[in-house]
């Protein structure tokens, strides 16, 4: 697989930040056919930072529903894959940047 197209997104949300603030974890939305081996060689290609230990976990599509004038709309939300990658110490990511 393409290196490129491992990493699709971070992913900003208050645990992501705290971890990244406390335990130098940082979250990603990655393709879902990526491996760990793959994860790893993609952030520190492109972030360039060591990169000690990776966790995947798959999320499952959720249901979702609403209720509008043209009656009751159903889908899904798509299935992702995220990883958490732990830098070494006294590394970080700056995943606000553009770029």
């Amino acid at each position: 697989m393409n290196l490129s197209n491992v990493l699709i997104k971070p992913v900003l949300s208050e645990k992501a930040n705290k971890q990244s603030e406390k335990m130098n974890r940082y979250t990603f939305v990655v393709d879902r056919k990526a491996n760990k081996l793959e994860i790893k060689k993609a952030v520190e290609q492109f972030y360039g930072v060591q990169v000690e230990e990776v966790n995947t976990s798959i999320v499952p599509s959720k249901l979702k529903a609403k209720y509008t004038k043209a009656g009751f709309i159903v889908g899904r939300k798509p299935a992702k894959k995220k990883a958490i990658v732990t830098v070494a110490e006294g590394e970080t990511i700056d995943v606000y940047s553009a770029g």
